[in-house]
């Protein structure tokens, strides 16, 4: 059971009355009061003061003594205004820490907030002894997560289905169950899942606590706050359907044809820590991902349909650094919270306005300034004013610099890196360049020109204005790819979407190319990223990018698909190609050669889906339209 809680808290109401008359009304602004005045138990407030945490948000200056007395509570508030702490803090000062058994579920909407939920309620308990949370879900293995259950835990956060699992299996006894939390309660119902969590809901004990937070209040959430909660306090946390100040807001016009080669644009003038690229479809995360990375960029895909254990390790991998771009539908995003992101690009317009609210709240966090880029193509305009009536703002028409200001740019950013370069032991290159002098006659600043050129794979350093018109594009497009087949390809990962659009448009007709899929013992655990493997083949087999077929990196291998009858010495001479300071190895998968681009594969963790033939692959497949049957 919850060990009860007494204490005094005259004081602590005075405060609260003082800065905003009545607890429960609403609160737009932040009280003075201090979370070493809410009486939490002194193991959570000394994680409190571990984590740097001092003055509580709204929604937790107000919530907190009503689930710390024991009240039901009925919160509405947007996602970012602090709703974890808000309710782990009072309900861990609440747990019997001699009982193991589960005393507080909390139901969640996606597996990403599951586990940050999860995440939140260890570290507000890193000095409780003995102190047990598991997260649950599905496409995790359900056997560890039994096993973790029959250990005993205290806390068990997951989302509706595999919670129903668990109790109809027996291995979630609800008996102990003191304090039930429905965190973001209208996402749930908008993904389907209310009937879940009323089912949940009436397998509970009698007495016990319930928290739903939601960041509005459709009728059926009403519906289950009348039905469920018993005289819930009220606490309504208004204002986010307009967006954070810190968060510069900008919107693109632009072709859906154009969305690439602008989002590279925007990337090479903007100085970002971590992006995250919101798409519409599954399928477009992966092929946003891969043409990022054929470009040189640390991207990753994160989607419903990749593996559980993938999408976490492609999470801290981002918060780690490891990697700087995630491409995202909404629902997988949801719950990420990393306070790297400096930009959110809207690469796919969002399906409605609080979509885009929700989006663009993965940055500006922790005080931090974010920056958030709307695509928008001409029959998209309704909807950009749209967000602005919603959000009360102005988004601004983005302006990309003048090449002036870019140059310079270059010109600092280089000077910086000379600087921190020349900071190090550099003995062994001064050795090598000192005997390279004494042999050659030659200007130091050109042997460093010759070095810098060398690090930038020969590519010029000024950036050139843009042509005005489609003519000089057109050009100007002849003559780089003149000079990229003058300078021998060596830099051909990013061929992939350099390619002349004439061969671009050949390799998508070529239906009737065959491949073979090949084994690579090459993986993450070896930093190696689709880009690499790429570029190696490239420059060891002459295969052009547009050539290779589909990429899937895995842990501790990858599988690649190339055009069939790769001669023996070619095979060969691959397997002792180096990446990242590991060997290819390839080999032949089994199961035999697959059709091109458009044919069946039998790629690891991919759904089978059928794809248009190749005769019919011009054309873009309408939705069928029912027509409506007359009367």
């Amino acid at each position: 059971m919850f060990i009860s809680v007494t204490h005094n808290r005259v004081a602590y109401w005075v405060k609260i009355m003082s800065d905003s008359q009545k607890p429960a009304e609403n609160a737009e602004t932040q009280s003075s009061v201090k979370f070493s005045d809410m009486d939490l138990l002194a193991e959570v407030q000394k994680a409190v003061d571990e984590v740097g945490y001092e003055t509580p948000s709204p929604i937790q200056a107000l919530a907190i003594p009503y689930l710390l007395e024991g009240r039901d509570i009925l919160g509405v508030a947007q996602t970012g205004t602090g709703k974890t702490a808000a309710f782990a803090l009072p309900l861990l000062s609440r747990v019997d820490q001699k009982a193991k058994n589960p005393q507080i579920l909390c139901l969640a909407p996606t597996r990403e907030l599951a586990i940050q939920v999860a995440e939140a309620f260890q570290t507000y308990a890193k000095f409780i002894k003995g102190f047990k949370v598991l997260p649950v879900y599905g496409g995790a293995d359900m056997r560890g997560q039994i096993r973790q259950l029959e250990r005993g835990v205290q806390v068990v956060v997951g989302t509706p289905g595999r919670v129903m699992d668990h109790i109809r299996k027996g291995t979630l006894k609800l008996n102990g169950i003191q304090a039930m939390i429905l965190d973001e309660a209208d996402e749930m119902l908008r993904m389907g899942f209310i009937d879940d969590v009323e089912w949940v809901l009436e397998q509970l004990p009698e007495g016990h606590q319930t928290a739903l937070f939601s960041a509005t209040m459709p009728a059926q959430i009403k519906k289950i706050t009348k039905k469920y909660l018993n005289d819930p306090a009220e606490v309504t946390i208004k204002s986010k359907t307009t967006t954070n100040s810190a968060i510069r807001q900008r919107f693109i016009q632009l072709r859906n044809n154009e969305k690439l080669d602008t989002l590279t644009r925007i990337m090479e003038v903007e100085e970002f820590d971590g992006m995250i690229i919101f798409v519409r479809t599954k399928n477009a995360t992966l092929e946003v991902a891969e043409r990022l990375q054929a470009r040189g960029y640390s991207a990753e895909a994160l989607n419903g349909d990749i593996a559980q254990n993938q999408r976490e390790k492609t999470v801290a991998r981002l918060k780690k650094g490891n990697i700087d771009i995630i491409v995202a539908t909404d629902v997988a995003a949801r719950g990420l919270d990393v306070e790297r992101i400096s930009h959110v690009i809207n690469y796919d317009v969002p399906y409605d306005n609080e979509s885009y609210v929700h989006r663009i709240g993965r940055t500006g966090r922790a005080g931090r300034t974010g920056d958030a880029v709307l695509f928008v193509n001409s029959r998209e305009k309704r909807m950009l004013q749209s967000i602005e009536r919603t959000t009360k703002q102005t988004i601004a028409r983005y302006e990309f610099p003048s090449v002036e200001i870019l140059n310079e740019r270059k010109i600092e950013q280089l000077f910086a890196k000379v600087d921190a370069e020349v900071q190090k032991d550099l003995s062994e290159y001064t050795t090598v360049l000192g005997k390279y002098l004494t042999h050659n006659e030659i200007d130091p600043i050109l042997l460093a020109a010759a070095m810098a050129s060398i690090q930038a794979d020969s590519l010029p350093f000024y950036i050139k204005a843009q042509p005005k018109n489609r003519r000089e594009r057109e050009g100007r497009d002849r003559d780089d790819r003149s000079e990229r087949s003058d300078r021998g390809d060596r830099n051909d990962r990013g061929d992939r979407d350099r390619a002349p659009r004439s061969d671009r448009k050949r390799k998508d007709l070529d239906g009737d190319m065959s491949f073979e899929t090949y084994r690579l013992e090459v993986g993450e655990i070896h930093g190696v990223g689709k880009g690499d493997i790429v570029g190696a083949i490239a420059n060891e087999a002459g295969i052009e990018s547009r050539f290779m077929g589909k990429i899937r990196v895995f842990e501790e291998h990858s599988v690649i698909d190339l055009p069939e009858g790769m001669p023996r010495d070619l095979f060969k001479s691959l397997k002792g190609v180096w990446v990242r300071g590991q060997q290819l190895k390839i080999s032949k998968e089994d199961g035999g050669s697959s059709k091109g681009a458009y044919g069946k594969r039998s790629d690891s963790g991919d759904k089978k889906r059928p794809r248009p033939d190749a005769k019919k692959r011009d054309r873009v497949e309408k939705p069928k339209v029912r027509k409506p049957r007359a009367d």
